[in-house]
């Protein structure tokens, strides 16, 4: 099964150019099917799998305690995975056509407050390298709402601190994306006071750079956020995705109209970013109906 999952990734990176990170995220959850069906059922060739087969693997995630967000992914690799051998012409028959993903309950967007943003945002210490580069980098996330793999790719040649914007390089197409006063002064702070300290006369094209000069990993940030997060006080579950949710939901309060929060946040499909709007629209009838006399 090596070669056919071999075959598939290579068919997402040259052919389809999904992101690194996609490509990871599949080959994860076909190697783990793969070590299943080769353990557990002494099989390494994908035609020989049956239907009975892929209910045992996926009962096997539900009793070691996968989530159903997991769960659904890997019926979402294995589907893909599947679509790609019948074209290939590897399999004849389709069998992960029958599946049918876990229903996940929509969760309301977890947000920070103004005011909680401010705190975070204060965290970092002004006087240390590492501090006024992480204070660059949570101003510039919370200015303009992008992803942490956005965010930790971004290079310096992004940046246009004079217009006040960045360019995002998304899978097919690129986007800019304007900051504030707030974010402009943190960037220029962290490229005249800090960054080629952190480089130690090494040379990057990536706009954030860690203590031994390389770029600032997935990891490593949302290890600071936490940090800065305890640190601030505030008793959430602070996550890049937390500071992308506080922006949409902070410029939709302000009346941002929803075609360009859809443009700023890269989303291809407007029903997405309407949840914003419908969450906002919630907790005013929660307001209305807990405050108005005749709620």
């Amino acid at each position: 099964m090596e070669r056919e999952i071999s075959s598939f990734i290579n068919y997402l990176r040259h052919v389809k150019k999904l992101s690194e990170n996609t490509q990871k995220s599949y080959y994860r959850d076909l190697e783990r099917f793969a070590a299943y069906m080769k353990i557990s059922k002494g099989i390494e060739d994908i035609r020989i799998v049956s239907n009975e087969m892929l209910e045992d693997y996926f009962s096997y995630l539900r009793r070691n305690g996968y989530k159903d967000t997991s769960i659904s992914r890997s019926i979402a690799s294995l589907k893909a995975f599947y679509h790609f051998l019948k074209k290939e012409g590897v399999i004849v028959e389709d069998l992960s056509a029958d599946l049918k993903a876990p229903k996940i309950e929509k969760q309301e967007v977890e947000v920070l407050t103004a005011y909680e943003v401010s705190l975070l945002l204060d965290q970092p210490k002004k006087n240390k390298p590492k501090g006024i580069r992480d204070r660059a980098m949570l101003e510039l996330l919370y200015a303009t709402g992008i992803k942490v793999s956005e965010l930790i790719h971004l290079k310096v040649r992004d940046v246009n601190l004079y217009m006040g914007y960045i360019v995002v390089q998304a899978e097919h197409r690129e986007r800019m994306i304007p900051f504030g006063t707030a974010a402009r002064n943190a960037l220029l702070i962290y490229l005249e006071e800090s960054r080629d300290l952190l480089l130690k006369g090494n040379i990057s094209v990536y706009l954030f750079v860690n203590v031994s000069g390389t770029p600032m990993s997935r990891q490593g940030f949302w290890k600071l956020l936490r940090y800065y997060g305890q640190k601030a006080g505030i008793h959430k579950t602070i996550t890049p995705y937390t500071i992308r949710h506080s922006f949409a939901m902070h410029l939709v309060e302000n009346g941002a109209d929803i075609k360009s929060l859809q443009e700023m946040l890269g989303h291809s499909d407007v029903s997405i970013t309407q949840r914003y709007t419908k969450q906002k629209q919630n907790e005013l009838q929660d307001v209305y109906a807990k405050t108005h006399p005749r709620g």
